[in-house]
């Protein structure tokens, strides 16, 4: 855990991204649709790595809300309807750090099954 503390979180008026800042100086602005398919929740994350959902089609969410969870975290509604996972401040802070590399990931895992970011269950055409 790095203890991570926010100083300020900022939803883009779009309502695609999130900019959150930290007491460490980070800051980092996350797209929905990057923290729709990083979940934390059980029904993406699984009970274990095994279990990990590849969520595809999720180009256009949007968030819909900001839900606080005490004072540790925040529950993240999507147009989608998805509402079940709890964004620690830690959590954004890692999602923030790691970014680059989870996204290239999310990118070589959809096109190795051929999925598309722009719906769901969608097959790319060549």
């Amino acid at each position: 855990m790095t203890d991570a503390w926010p100083t300020e979180i900022r939803v883009h008026k779009d309502h695609r991204a999130l900019t959150i800042a930290f007491e460490d100086g980070a800051s980092f602005t996350l797209p929905a649709e990057y923290l729709r398919i990083e979940s934390p929740s059980a029904e993406v994350q699984g009970h274990s790595a095994a279990d990990r959902q590849l969520v595809a089609g999720k180009r256009e969410v949007r968030l819909q809300e900001l839900i606080p969870v005490g004072n540790y975290a925040l529950r993240l509604v999507f147009d989608d309807g998805h509402s079940t996972g709890i964004y620690t401040w830690d959590t954004f802070h890692e999602l923030g750090r790691e970014q680059d590399a989870r996204w290239t990931r999310y990118l070589q895992e959809l096109a190795s099954k051929n999925l598309s970011r722009d719906e769901a269950g969608t097959v790319r055409r060549h």
